[in-house]
């Protein structure tokens, strides 16, 4: 029986260790040892001897993807600087185009040096971790920003809201007096800008999307008509039409918000496009018993096409356009779906979301003249942090008939109250607030009387946070800006029952 030597121990050892290990010749770098580990690294056999170019023939480079000088190189260095050296950004780009980060350990031996011991490790799931926590490192910081830029956002937006619900009961006021029709005219002009501000105001709220999520009867082609100015401005340099084909303006039972959302997010999606089309229709599709009809919401750029094939990554406008898993989620939890279409030769994308039709979107409510407006008498109190609001709210209940009281906060409201509360027919109650906040302040109001009349307004549309006010018992509710129609109507509801 043959007796293995140390030489052959040695070699077997070498071919079991899960590390690539090379022993090189000093001063050539010519090959004595590579073991197998080495050879499926290089994605080769070891080179005979370090000859000039070797880096470049087996594709030995930075992490970043540049040449890796020679002259750096763990061999090199070693015997250049005499004494064990560590290289932790080196890449193996292999033959069959797959790359390896290594580790590399490089100890010179001898004194003088005869030979370099190069052991490399493979860190490939090391770095892969590390680029992940580099990456949503990034992540959580663009998220940061952009929830920083919401809140910015929706500051705005509610101040916004209050000079534009100022502007609005105001203008109402001076038009229900003005006898000259012009003039009159022109004041409902006003109150139609007013209208069409706050509709800008509210997709830049929902986009930010600070809202609640709540499915109801809505027109698609009136979201987008809604949305073409902020969309025109969004989109600067490129040529956007609308083309608003679908049957009774595409009725659909959706989440505004999310289907606000939706569009805006495909319309970022092609931004790089020199003109964009967006388009509503109808849809048929095959279905049992009969076919069934589809809204569909379409965007189609002439940009430079699909970088990614699927839902989570496909964008047409680079990699900071928003992610279309969202609008492919908001889709499916709506019953719905989305079709993409690349367009020839690697231009141009349609982007279609199909949505279930309903029979019809709720018809447009007709503008009511303000000598029918209901008239109300009694004393009212307001609650509001804002100067200007209680003021145009005291004016337009004044107007109305009621008497009324203002309270600057929660705690002022509630001393009011109690002291007045008998006489006090209803209450104004604007939901946010500085210290006191609109819930708070309606529990209290609450507790001095159960009955008591509240009639809760904000600049947010009707969401969760809404909701469960009113289910603690708030009558009525309206989102701010209104109109002195809709003041009027819910003041004469409420005072009636109270």
């Amino acid at each position: 029986m043959d007796v293995p030597s140390d030489h052959d121990i040695l070699l077997a050892l070498g071919e079991e260790l899960a590390v690539g290990v090379w022993v090189a010749r000093a001063p050539d770098g010519e090959l004595i040892y590579g073991n197998a580990v080495l050879a499926e690294m290089l994605g080769a056999a070891p080179p005979d001897r370090c000859s000039p170019g070797w880096s470049e023939r087996y594709g030995l480079a930075t992490r970043e993807g540049g040449r890796y000088p020679e002259t750096r190189l763990p061999i090199a260095r070693a015997l250049h600087e005499r004494r064990p050296v560590v290289i932790d950004d080196l890449a193996i780009r292999r033959r069959d185009g797959t790359r390896v980060d290594v580790r590399a350990v490089a100890r010179p031996v001898g004194d003088p040096v005869t030979h370099v011991v190069t052991t490399l490790f493979d860190v490939g799931p090391a770095v892969a971790a590390e680029r992940a926590r580099v990456d949503l490192e990034q992540r959580l910081r663009r998220a940061q920003r952009l929830e920083s830029v919401g809140a910015l956002a929706a500051g705005i937006a509610h101040d916004f809201n209050n000079l534009m619900f100022g502007i609005k009961l105001i203008t109402a006021e001076l038009a229900a007096s003005e006898p000259d029709l012009k003039r009159r005219a022109a004041m409902e002009q006003i109150d139609e800008i007013t209208e069409r501000s706050a509709s800008l105001t509210r997709s830049l709220v929902a986009f930010t999307r600070r809202g609640e999520h709540r499915a109801a009867p809505i027109g698609v082609s009136d979201v987008v008509s809604a949305m073409s100015e902020l969309l025109t401005r969004t989109l600067i340099d490129v040529e956007l039409s609308f083309e608003l084909e679908a049957t009774d303006r595409g009725p659909v039972v959706v989440d505004q918000t999310q289907l606000e959302q939706i569009l805006m997010s495909l319309v970022l999606d092609a931004r790089g496009a020199r003109r964009v089309v967006v388009r509503t229709g109808d849809v048929m599709m095959p279905a049992s018993p009969e076919p069934k009809r589809f809204v569909a919401l379409e965007v189609k750029d002439d940009g430079p096409g699909l970088v990614a094939g699927t839902p989570s990554g496909a964008t047409s406008g680079g990699s900071d356009a928003p992610d279309l898993a969202t609008v492919f989620a908001i889709a499916e939890r709506h019953g719905g779906s989305v079709e993409v279409d690349a367009g020839l030769d690697g231009r141009g994308t349609t982007m279609r979301v199909l949505l279930p039709a309903v029979r019809r979107a709720p018809a447009a409510r007709p503008r009511i003249s303000v000598a029918d407006l209901p008239k109300g008498t009694g004393l009212v109190l307001v609650i509001d942090d804002d100067r200007m609001v209680r003021k145009v709210v005291h004016s337009s209940l004044h107007s109305l008939g009621y008497t009324v009281i203002e309270a600057v906060s929660g705690s002022d409201a509630i001393e009011i109250y109690r002291e007045r509360h008998a006489e006090i027919r209803a209450v104004v109650l604007d939901m946010v607030m500085q210290g006191m906040t609109g819930r708070a302040t309606y529990l209290a109001l609450r507790d001095i009387d159960p009955s008591v009349a509240v009639l809760l307004m904000s600049g947010h549309a009707l969401n969760d946070q809404v909701q469960e006010i009113l289910d603690l018992g708030v009558r009525a509710f309206v989102s701010k800006p209104y109109s002195i129609a809709a003041l009027a109507t819910v003041m004469a509801e409420l005072t009636q029952r109270a």
